[in-house]
Order: C-alpha cells, then structure tokens, then sequence
C-alpha cells in the first residue's frame, strides 16, 4: 500500500512557515564566515534549496532563499572572511545551479511516498540535482572565474571527482535528517488521528 503525506500548498499554512524559518536559520548559521556561522556544521545551503523545493513550492520560496544567500555571502565579505575568490563573474551561476536542486525537489514532491519506492526516487532526486549543480557551479567557476589560467577538460574532472563526494555528504547528511522529522512527524499524526487527536 502507497501511503502519500504532502503538506497542503494552496495556502500557506503554519507548518510551511515553520519549514521556512527553519531553512532560513539553517543556511544562516552554516553559510559562510560571519556573525551567525557554524563552523563545525557543513554548508546547508545546496539541501536548503532542495528541501525548499520539496515544501515550499511557491516560486518566491526560491527567490527568497536566493536573497538569503546572497546577502549572507555579502555581509560575510563585509565582515572580512576570506570568501572574495568567490565573488567572481562566475557568481551568476549560482542561480542556475541552485534552481536545478530546488527543481530537483519539486519533482520528488510530486513523486514523495513513504515506502522503498519513495527512498529510491528521493536518491535519485538527490544525486541527479546534486550533480547538475555541481556541474554549472564548478564549470562556471572553473571557466570564468580568472582564477585558473589554462583550464582543461582533464583538470575539471579531476576536480569535479574531489569535490563531488564531499558535497554529496553534506547534502545526504541534511536531507537525510529531513527525511526523519518528514517520517516521525507522519507517525505522529496519524497515531493522534488514530487516538482521535487533531493534528489540524
């Protein structure tokens, strides 16, 4: 038996509220180097923009986590961290590379079951948006950065096969953590419709 559990987008509703104040204080204290950052937790903002896609499939969540972002990074310039070799023309990309893993998580909402099935288009989801990402935002770096004087194919692999498996990590780490309060929360709900508790 398929069980599907998708929050209701029609409005939004407090549990989406919840979610994006979540993810916004998520990327804030592991984005970067300022007044707010983490620095024993990886960078949260690739699985911020996929789990935004999952629940807060409004456009504007995409938007709204792009502005985060961006003045995240600028007021970690501001605050003198080390971050200007990222502050490249190659900058742009970003939207583009965190758009395919917000449209990566888009489609796994329209796919999302709690069973074997769900688990395996939730890995593909992921990867598939992951390597998309790392793509555009490694080859624009790459490229049009100014920080490489002869770029080649064969160095760009070689980079992209160092740094992948890192990002994969640290996105796995939080989508997976997301997964367990997704499936917990499930539970709990309907233990309290069971008991006759509301969970409205």
């Amino acid at each position: 038996m398929v069980i599907r559990d998708r929050l209701s987008f029609d409005k939004i509703s407090l549990p989406q509220l919840m979610i994006g104040l979540a993810l916004l204080v998520l990327m804030a204290v592991t984005r970067g180097q300022h007044f707010a950052s983490v620095d024993a937790l990886p960078s949260a903002s690739w699985a911020v923009f996929f789990i935004a896609g999952v629940y807060l499939r409004s456009h504007w969540s995409f938007t709204f986590y792009m502005a985060a972002a961006v003045l995240l990074d600028l007021s970690s310039l501001a605050a003198g961290a080390s971050i200007a070799d990222c502050i490249t023309p190659s900058y742009i990309a970003l939207i583009p590379a965190y758009a395919s893993l917000w449209l990566a998580g888009r489609w796994f909402a329209q796919k999302m079951t709690l069973n074997a099935v769900g688990i395996l288009r939730l890995t593909m989801a992921m990867v598939c948006g992951l390597v998309l990402a790392q793509l555009i935002s490694s080859g624009s770096y790459y490229l049009f950065s100014g920080q490489f004087a002869n770029p080649t194919m064969a160095e760009f692999v070689e980079r992209m096969v160092a740094y992948t498996p890192r990002r994969l990590e640290s996105l796995a780490f939080y989508i997976g953590m997301a997964a367990c309060v997704h499936v917990i929360s499930f539970e709990l709900r309907r233990l309290g419709s069971r008991f006759g508790f509301s969970h409205e």
